[in-house]
């Protein structure tokens, strides 16, 4: 397994949105994140003191064409199954469900925001439960019982603080210019593949932080509203230095800036990479 990422973990996701207002809310009162922050333009959106989620308003943005990689959807994943049992609470008070699936690693839900942004809302098993089969985990797809989910919920309106963003789902126009990137010169580890058309990717030994997917035929780079940038949190300088150094050398453009560094990967998706605090 690569561990030159070992300890990193997915940080804040940025959205360029075209009604802020509108993003806001549904963030708030479905999720359950907390505005930290609101500008005429933006909203930060976390859960206890953390920032999870940037909004970014803009009315003249196009929407994302049909072809073109982007988001599959952000997931946000709760500290507890009662947690995600209340999101389920308020997704079908304020909201509709898209789907739910026990992944045998995690439970989940999945919907969209009102401007089309995949969202996933997920609960992970306890790690020495989780299915493996040579060396990698076993993801599965089977249905999940709601009803059963629902039984826990206790009424809270607000996501608890330990939620976080546990991974970050893209569709991309090729996975093997995706794998170069991500695993050869990012240095992430392949958690799991399905076929020719699904790579689940990540630091350590987590089931991915990255998601990388062609079941929709995406063809052209990222553009339009949606997603704008995520981030990687790594442990120290030594790790952002050589994850800089590994990129440079794979000839991938680095902007290196006060907080960190700034790459796009093959589908001109904006990850930024910046030392956890």
């Amino acid at each position: 397994m690569n561990d030159s990422l070992d300890g990193t973990r997915v940080g804040r996701v940025a959205l360029t949105v075209s009604d802020l207002g509108e993003l806001t809310a549904f963030y708030r009162d479905v999720v359950g994140l907390t505005v930290l922050d609101r500008t005429p333009d933006s909203a930060t959106l976390g859960a206890g003191d953390a920032p999870l989620l940037e909004l970014r308003e803009d009315a003249n943005a196009p929407a994302r064409p049909r072809s073109a990689a982007g988001l599959y959807h952000v997931a946000f994943r709760f500290p507890t199954r009662r947690a995600l049992a209340d999101a389920l609470e308020r997704v079908r008070e304020h909201w509709r469900l898209g789907g739910a699936s026990d992944h045998g690693v995690s439970e989940a839900l999945y919907l969209a925001d009102p401007e089309g942004n995949g969202v996933e809302l997920y609960r992970d098993r306890p790690r020495d439960a989780w299915p493996v089969a040579d060396g990698r985990v076993a993801m599965t797809t089977d249905p999940l019982a709601l009803d059963d989910l629902a039984a826990d919920a206790t009424g809270a309106r607000d996501a608890p603080p330990k939620t976080d963003v546990g991974h970050v789902h893209l569709e991309s126009t090729d996975l093997a210019t995706a794998r170069e990137f991500y695993v050869d010169a990012l240095g992430l580890s392949v958690r799991q593949e399905f076929g020719d058309d699904a790579l689940f990717v990540a630091a350590g030994d987590y089931h991915h932080h990255v998601g990388l997917n062609t079941w929709r035929g995406r063809t052209t780079p990222s553009e339009g509203r949606g997603l704008d940038w995520y981030e990687l949190l790594v442990p120290d300088d030594a790790t952002l230095d050589a994850a800089a150094d590994r990129l440079a050398d794979a000839d991938y453009d680095i902007d290196r800036t006060p907080d960190g560094i700034t790459v796009a990967d093959p589908d001109d998706v904006t990850l930024r990479l910046r030392v956890d605090e």
